[in-house]
């Protein structure tokens, strides 16, 4: 179940905002915060509460526990931010299998386009005293744009096409 679509607005407000406050936390800070990570994890289970608590929010549960788990090797690795793991994964929890999939799609354009920004960027990054420019790139970004853009769509915001019947969904 997509929990954004039949959302109060004031929770959507309260998720952007969370959304928005990652992406600048990690901008300024190549970090994301707990509590924001918190925030998304909670408004998720008020949107539930919201819906009724179907039997098909276990689509969204998987999402949020296979984002953890692939994501928690990658932070491991050094590969991603923790932070950015937490993120996604509770982001995870508002979208069923195949938002999921444009959620990752999405989420992975923007971070090529952001990743190309930064090389771009970096002779001019260079200049600051001689001192080395960090190879770091905030994820975050990424993982904000493509939650704003995956949202969007199920709200018809931007043209999306007509989601097809739910293979998965559980009927009591």
């Amino acid at each position: 179940m997509n929990l954004i679509t039949g959302s109060p607005l004031w929770l959507m407000i309260v998720l952007l905002a969370a959304i928005v406050a990652a992406a600048i936390e990690d901008a300024m800070r190549f970090r994301i915060s707990n509590v924001t990570c918190l925030v998304v994890l909670l408004a998720a289970v008020v949107a539930m509460g919201a819906h009724g608590f179907p039997l098909s929010l276990w689509q969204n549960a998987l999402v949020f526990v296979a984002v953890l788990a692939l994501g928690t090797p990658l932070f491991a690795a050094g590969k991603m931010g923790g932070g950015d793991v937490k993120l996604l994964a509770c982001l995870g929890l508002w979208v069923n299998f195949g938002a999921a999939v444009w959620l990752l799609v999405a989420t992975l354009v923007a971070g090529g386009v952001l990743a190309l920004g930064f090389i771009a960027a970096r002779p001019l990054r260079a200049g600051n005293a001689g001192k080395p420019v960090s190879r770091n790139i905030p994820y975050g970004l990424a993982i904000a744009a493509g939650a704003c853009l995956t949202f969007a769509s199920q709200l018809g915001v931007i043209g999306a096409k007509p989601a097809p019947p739910d293979p998965y969904v559980v009927v009591r």
